[in-house]
């Protein structure tokens, strides 16, 4: 890409952020636009395994924020009454000098990622998005919600699962998918034993307690809701409490003591999957917009992080516009869809109770390929 060309990121979210960030230290121009107008963060935490705490590392934003954060370096997997049943060392794929894996509040991560990216001139407008746009084989026009417009060499769509550039691309052929299960979190202080990520499982239900900072962790646990049924705000303690009551040991201990339904992070599991190019143009998704998966596996942030680097790599390459996306597609397409369907396949054995399921194997065997390079 010339000096003159300028990037627009529609979203402002850990993949729009991080490839706003990516781009401008190579020097690309870069406008990012995010429809919320106060920029709210979801959420309690977010685990960073190995290979996102490489990518961090690489996007030179890893040192701002580890003082806010945890490091630990393995995955504890354990009964539903706290009994171990293996221990999975991490990975320091960042090199000696950083943890294997990272604990972090949204909220934290999000300062570190928005500052960053602003500090590198990054152009973020809040409260638009786009309405739309044309293209030509030279660039994108795009007309924004405010009736503003700009001209582009290129549009990235980071806007989420519900992505409008998706819809603009492809109409309703790629929509959400309620996948029968939901997600529940809940912040505690740190118990001093959770210095690690610790799964617990069985047929009776799940949990896990996530270590944020030396103050803080959070548990979560996945339920099947069939239907997708809505609940009322104030019930939302009782009903995470009904969810873990098969799980003993710490989380049993813990469980009496979510009682605040506001502090309550419910989340229906949504899914999607552009099983083509992620590309029509000059207009490209990245994140959840191409492949918004489940929380199984942990990665789906991660893949959003990796896909921000590698299109910066790309684009800075030699080479025409299809060439560079081509290249893109080619480096990330067959492992997004990895951990896309193996999250959602965790997820249906777990409605299923098979207890047949390798979960510890499926563990494994995604550790071993997000820790080859991207």
């Amino acid at each position: 890409m010339s000096e003159v060309d300028k990037v627009l990121v529609v979203g402002g979210g850990i993949g729009g952020l991080c490839a706003a960030i990516a781009l401008r230290r190579e020097g690309v121009p870069v406008d990012l636009v995010e429809i919320k107008s106060d920029w709210t963060v979801y959420g309690v935490g977010i685990i960073q395994q190995s290979n996102v705490v490489r990518e961090m590392a690489r996007l030179g934003v890893l040192d701002r924020y580890l003082d806010a954060a945890y490091s630990f370096e393995d995955v504890g997997i354990y009964d539903l009454e706290g009994a171990p049943l293996a221990r999975i060392p991490g990975q320091r794929l960042a090199g000696p000098q950083y943890p294997a894996n990272v604990g972090i509040s949204r909220l934290a991560l999000h300062k570190v990622l928005s500052s960053t990216a602003i500090e590198l001139g990054a152009q973020i407008r809040l409260g638009l998005s786009v309405e739309t746009f044309e293209q030509d084989e030279e660039g994108v026009d795009v007309s924004f919600t405010d009736g503003s417009q700009g001209r582009y060499a290129l549009m990235v769509g980071a806007d989420g699962v519900y992505s409008k550039i998706r819809t603009l691309l492809f109409g309703d052929m790629y929509r959400p998918r309620f996948t029968g299960q939901a997600v529940w979190r809940y912040n505690f202080p740190r118990d001093p034993s959770i210095d690690h990520l610790a799964s617990y499982m069985g047929p009776g239900g799940n949990a896990g307690l996530v270590p944020l900072s030396d103050n803080l962790m959070y548990m979560f646990s996945t339920s099947h809701e069939p239907e997708n049924p809505w609940y009322p705000p104030e019930q939302l303690a009782e009903l995470m409490r009904d969810r873990i009551s098969n799980v003993g040991g710490l989380v049993g201990r813990l469980r009496e003591q979510i009682t605040e339904s506001s502090q309550v992070v419910y989340k229906p599991m949504e899914v999607v999957f552009v099983d083509e190019r992620w590309f029509k143009g000059r207009v490209l998704l990245i994140g959840d917009a191409a492949h918004a998966t489940t929380p199984h596996l942990g990665q789906g942030a991660g893949m959003a992080i990796e896909d921000a680097l590698v299109l910066s790599m790309e684009l800075t390459a030699d080479g025409s516009m299809e060439q560079k996306l081509q290249r893109f597609m080619n480096r990330r397409f067959e492992r997004c869809k990895f951990i896309s369907e193996k999250s959602v396949l965790a997820g249906d054995r777990e409605m299923a109770r098979d207890q047949s399921f390798d979960r510890i194997g499926l563990t494994k065997q995604m550790l071993k390929l997000t820790a080859e390079p991207i």
